[in-house]
């Protein structure tokens, strides 16, 4: 399938009460995850109107002076929550950090989550009286697309469709606005998010739209991925790849630094990487092991899996 862009689909199809239309969905993010691991996703929860809000209240953030940012900045945490300064993460392998600074909102579990872990607490920006409250509003709406994606995947791969349900909802998810500031000289050797795979299950975007976005097609060629103004790109993370044997496919994905002449312009996106809780197990599905695809990897959970990764892209700093 050669693609110069990645497949569009309508979550409208998949919560339409004609079965037909459900299944369509179904199939064609299914196929589109064997086949690129990325999709645009029209009629998700999120209202123009937060979608607005929350792009306010993060320029506002990043706007603040680096002196009140960097209050915000917590050691010890693994940039797990709150603000993470310019050039801190790296891609797997790489050692030039991203030109980017971002912020991270976590989950805030229900009372009655019953969860093995404790999640670190948000941090409140206190110069910024509607950014917490409206970051989480965001937060909630992407969970709660984020399961229907992969309720839709569970039917795809065979399993029943609320299998995610309860590892997905009061998962370690995490939003992230990020700032990729103006460029204002040639970068050595570093691009404003090197070539990655995601860690998670799925990764819900917002903020491709400006640009700059590109994914590996299989046949080695970078295509720029371009959703439409009102779409999320959403994409299957390590996890979900791990889970399904290789059914499923972990992109890799980068993101470009402009052309010269936009070198001037600052970036936003705001992707949500939506993560398990940390006890779920990411055994690989006999749904997906038969004679052709024998089993790829040795089992592991979530929890585990996370904690090796943020190891090797630089947020936990391991003593030898």
């Amino acid at each position: 399938m050669s693609v110069n862009n990645i497949p569009s689909v309508d979550l409208a199809d998949f919560l339409s009460k004609d079965p037909k239309r459900k299944q369509k969905f179904v199939d064609k993010i299914g196929k589109a995850y064997e086949e690129i691991g990325f999709v645009s996703l029209k009629n998700h929860f999120l209202s123009d109107d937060l979608v607005e809000e929350l792009y306010k209240e993060v320029k506002a953030f990043f706007d603040l002076p680096v002196e009140i940012k960097q209050k915000y900045e917590i050691e010890g945490l693994g940039g797990q929550r709150g603000y993470i300064s310019f050039g801190k993460e790296h891609a797997k392998g790489k050692k030039e950090g991203d030109l980017k600074e971002f912020w991270h909102f976590g989950q805030e579990p229900d009372e009655d989550a019953k969860l093995t872990e404790e999640y670190p607490k948000n941090v409140k920006v206190e110069e910024l009286k509607d950014f917490n409250h409206t970051g989480m509003e965001a937060y909630r709406m992407l969970e709660k697309t984020g399961i229907y994606v992969l309720r839709a995947l569970a039917l795809y791969i065979g399993l029943e469709e609320h299998y995610f349900d309860h590892w997905a909802s009061n998962g370690n998810s995490i939003l992230r606005p990020i700032h990729y500031p103006p460029i204002t000289e040639e970068p050595k050797g570093a691009v404003r998010a090197g070539a990655h795979g995601d860690i998670n299950l799925i990764t819900l975007l917002m903020g491709a739209s400006t640009g700059g976005l590109q994914v590996l097609r299989k046949d080695g060629e970078w295509i720029d991925a371009k959703p439409a103004e009102d779409e999320l790109v959403i994409n299957v993370g390590d996890m979900l790849e791990r889970h399904t044997n290789n059914k499923l496919r972990s992109t890799i994905h980068r993101v470009v630094n402009p052309p010269k002449e936009q070198w001037s312009e600052p970036r936003y996106s705001i992707p949500f990487f939506m993560h398990p809780r940390s006890d779920m197990r990411l055994d690989c599905l006999e749904e997906c092991i038969d004679e052709n695809h024998p089993k790829q990897y040795e089992d592991i959970t979530a929890g585990e899996f996370l904690h090796q990764r943020l190891v090797e892209i630089g947020l936990i700093k391991e003593n030898n």
